[in-house]
């Protein structure tokens, strides 16, 4: 799904691609660099850990927030924007928690870019470096992601309780994952 954020001037897409094969990450990422994208910035995550497609939009916005203030972590927007996803300060934390391995199979992208078309660009050499086709469902929350997004975000029973307003724990998994990742731009 290709999105504009109308304040930064950016277009976004979020989307997965499920049951892929990186087999060696260095030189998937090597490749990935080698296709010299102007103007294009794109990240990738294990899809496992990731909360919907809002956890990664909210990312986005903080991260493009925090280089706009003059207040970012990283040097590099992609970068920045894992920190976001991973509520963490430290890049390798960060990396270890969401980034992909050889072992992630499910995985969630983001690419933003200046220009709509160069969006759709990097999404098609995205999909063939990866052999695969996006699938959206691969960023949606699922019931065998919930334990493994509490354990690393540090969410208790008694938190996703006193979140839940009739939503569904679901909904309040979501919301405290974003608000931990809004209380990494306090941390300074």
């Amino acid at each position: 799904m290709l999105e504009r954020i109308e304040e930064f001037g950016k277009h976004l897409v979020i989307t997965g691609f499920k049951g892929v094969k990186v087999g060696n990450v260095e030189a998937f990422f090597k490749a990935m660099r080698n296709e010299k994208l102007a103007n294009v910035e794109i990240q990738f995550f294990d899809a496992q850990l990731v909360a919907t497609s809002q956890h990664l939009y909210f990312a986005v916005l903080n991260a493009l927030t925090a280089f706009k203030n003059g207040e970012s972590i990283s040097r590099n927007l992609a970068m920045e924007i894992m920190l976001y996803a991973s509520a963490q300060r430290q890049i390798r934390k960060a990396m270890k928690l969401l980034g992909i391995t050889r072992r992630s199979s499910d995985i969630a992208t983001i690419i933003l870019a200046d220009k709509p078309d160069s969006a759709k660009a990097a999404l098609s050499i995205v999909s063939q470096n990866l052999r695969a086709k996006p699938d959206d469902a691969v960023v949606e929350l699922t019931r065998g992601k919930v334990k493994s997004i509490r354990r690393v975000f540090g969410i208790s029973q008694a938190e996703l309780e006193a979140v839940c307003k009739g939503d569904g724990l679901e909904a309040a998994l979501v919301d405290l994952v974003i608000e931990r990742m809004a209380l990494l731009s306090t941390q300074r």
